[in-house]
């Protein structure tokens, strides 16, 4: 593998000193950009951080700056169709992917990559939204982590009865008949965070945090993303399906979710976790979608719990 450095814009990311981005291709072609932060001051391994639609590696800047003072090298991923990463459509501001196993080959590249720079072990998983949907795959497909902690995982989509019949059926017609690359109803070309207010917004109740994602969109728009295509819409719903079939896979975990939570589903959230033996769910109250970025209080619990976990499981277990 060879490496080829990538742009990190540290100028709003507020991440720890020495970050480093490079591009990575994948088995398909498709080249992603990744980036690493506090290799060379971590004393108890390396999180891989899953990050969730629309989102890209700066936003973590933060996130890696808390793992740093806890003793973490932090790995980030821009998945495929987002941050700056390759974007699939001619459109770049749909969110869009042709399967969701296809994350999966940017999880191999991401596993390359930490072999290859030799990144601190033990490896664990800290993965957010759509994350938490390709972190519970990786999971279950053998992904080598001693532990992981998820927020607002989307194993299921928050849909009302009607709207969620309304999805399968439009994405599905869409998808078969060449309609798929259309923006899904009801969302919007541009990003979120640009195109809502604070007030109510479905993210966070901290208004620094909000503002600090909106710096970053305002400062270098490249990397923002508006809605998903219905595709996209089929292919999340059917995967989300797909993934309640099966066992829960044998990694010691924490699962964050907010009283507020207004994206992705929570019962679901509560089955798998009923199902979870060395599982615990944590509830945030009056947390919104984002428990990191959330105030501070929120996040340093965040934070001291997740790396109390990992030091927990700093072996690897196998069954």
């Amino acid at each position: 593998m060879t490496l080829t450095t990538a742009p990190l814009y540290h100028d709003v990311a507020d991440g720890p000193d020495g970050g480093a981005a490079y591009w990575l291709l994948c088995a398909d072609g498709v080249r992603i950009r990744v980036a690493v932060w506090g290799a060379d001051t971590a004393k108890h391994g390396t999180v891989l951080l899953f990050p969730g639609r629309t989102e890209y590696i700066e936003k973590y800047g933060r996130a890696a700056a808390e793992f740093a003072l806890r003793g973490y090298a932090t790995l980030v991923i821009d998945w495929r169709g987002q941050g700056l990463s390759d974007r699939l459509l001619e459109d770049e501001m749909l969110g869009h992917v042709g399967d969701f196993q296809d994350y999966q080959l940017d999880v191999q590249a991401v596993l390359a990559f930490a072999r290859k720079i030799e990144l601190p072990t033990p490896h664990t998983l800290f993965a957010h939204s759509m994350g938490g949907c390709i972190g519970l795959r990786a999971l279950i497909d053998g992904l080598p982590v001693t532990s992981a902690v998820f927020s607002g995982p989307m194993w299921g989509i928050a849909l009302t009865t009607s709207k969620r019949s309304l999805g399968w059926t439009a994405s599905t017609v869409a998808h078969t008949f060449g309609f798929g690359n259309m923006l899904a109803p009801g969302t919007l070309r541009e990003t979120y965070v640009l195109a809502n207010p604070f007030e109510n917004n479905m993210l966070t109740t901290d208004l620094e945090m909000f503002e600090y994602m909106k710096r970053q969109v305002s400062a270098h728009p490249e990397l923002a993303l508006g809605g998903p295509t219905l595709s996209w819409l089929n292919k999340a719903l059917r995967e989300c399906r797909a993934l309640r079939a099966h066992p829960t896979p044998n990694v010691p975990c924490i699962t964050y979710v907010g009283t507020n939570e207004r994206i992705v589903d929570i019962p679901t959230i509560h089955d798998r976790m009923s199902r979870w033996p060395n599982g615990e769910l944590v509830i945030i109250e009056r947390g919104e979608h984002e428990i990191v970025m959330e105030g501070p209080a929120a996040r340093t619990r965040v934070f001291d719990e997740a790396c109390a976990l990992f030091a927990r499981h700093a072996t690897l277990e196998t069954t």
